[in-house]
């Protein structure tokens, strides 16, 4: 197996607010192969978004404490001044951020937008710029990129705006592309056509993609291996069929339950997560899971470590204190409760 082309280790991030330090960030590690999608999948408020801004560099601030390492092959992005930040982003590391209507500049022509990064990376003349930008939007395909190309974003449809935004991030060949919530407000039809977009350039390039979700159904579609997120914290993570068919986590198993399922009855009532995620500013003691955990029980106020617990599967870890056989028979169990209780 190659090496890790990225490799976030123990990754800690914090916010001074006048409620608080929020604690958005608590001991993140994972590691992404060139060619491979890794799905970062979790309700709001997790910690995703702020992992991904923060390997960018862009959740550096005077009320931000950030700990840890993102080495990039072998260069630590935490550590490395605003300068050298500078060069990295864009030219290896990319980001497609979630709202491509906030993302862009509203007054400035999409095309344009495009060559202002190329041309602040590179010494290119303006018309080479443009003809790489109007062939940046034809490979994420965008029709008549070169007429496209001098439209405004309020111009562009919800689909074609994230077609735009993936081609600004891909514009100088990137090895690593961050995908926060691509498919969000878009409808199925699009989404399919953004997830396979994604899926190709993966494929046809070898990039390295992860991929921010709270969808289920988008990591099944295109990801390799899938982290699950809760209040900060990778409570699972797994191969695709790891999660799917033997989730070890209880929140896995209530996001998996949140489902609907078409090789089963129709449900009058989708099951759900009780409660609500805890606060960052005074998240709970030891598991942070644990009240709205229905499986709770004395060893749970101990924070458990993220380690594989089944001996067949080392790269199958998770955060609960419950021994594999018993997390199998309960989650049979709850499933069973489940169908019953959405079929009244």
């Amino acid at each position: 197996m190659s090496a890790p082309l990225l490799d976030v280790s123990d990754l800690r991030v914090s916010f001074a607010t006048e409620e608080g330090v929020v604690k958005a960030v608590d001991g993140v590690s994972f590691d992404l192969r060139a060619g491979e999608i890794l799905a970062i999948v979790g309700e709001s408020g997790c910690g995703k978004s702020v992992t991904a801004l923060t390997v960018m560099g862009l959740s550096r601030g005077p009320n931000a404490t950030i700990e840890g390492s993102a080495m990039l092959s072998g260069v630590d992005l935490v550590t490395m001044d605003d300068e050298a930040l500078h060069k990295v982003r864009a030219e290896r590391v990319a980001m497609v951020f979630q709202d491509p209507m906030t993302a862009l500049n509203p007054v400035y022509k999409v095309g344009d937008q495009i060559v202002e990064q190329i041309r602040a990376h590179e010494d290119i003349s303006k018309e080479a710029a443009r003809a790489r930008a109007i062939e940046a939007l034809r490979s994420v395909g965008i029709p008549n990129p070169g007429r496209r190309y001098d439209h405004y974003p309020h111009e562009f449809s919800g689909g074609m705006r994230q077609r735009a935004m993936i081609a600004l991030a891909l514009s100088l060949e990137p090895e690593v592309l961050i995908a926060d919530e691509p498919t969000t407000a878009l409808d199925v039809t699009i989404q399919a056509q953004i997830l396979s977009l994604i899926e190709r350039l993966n494929r046809d390039r070898g990039l390295a993609v992860i991929l921010i979700t709270h969808d289920l159904g988008v990591v099944a579609e295109v990801a390799d291996r899938a982290l699950v997120m809760y209040a900060g914290r990778v409570v699972e993570e797994g191969t695709l069929d790891d999660i799917f068919y033997d989730p070890q986590h209880p929140y896995t198993w209530g996001l998996l339950g949140s489902l609907t399922r078409i090789d089963q009855p129709r449900p009058r009532r989708l099951p759900l997560i009780p409660g609500a995620p805890p606060s960052l500013i005074s998240p709970p003691q030891g598991c942070h899971f644990r009240p709205r955990c229905p499986h709770a029980f004395t060893k749970c106020p101990t924070t458990p470590p993220l380690e594989a617990r089944l001996p067949d599967n080392p790269g199958h870890r998770d955060r609960c204190w419950l021994d594999s056989e018993t997390k199998r028979a309960r989650r049979v169990v709850e499933d069973r409760i489940g169908l019953v209780a959405s079929a009244e």
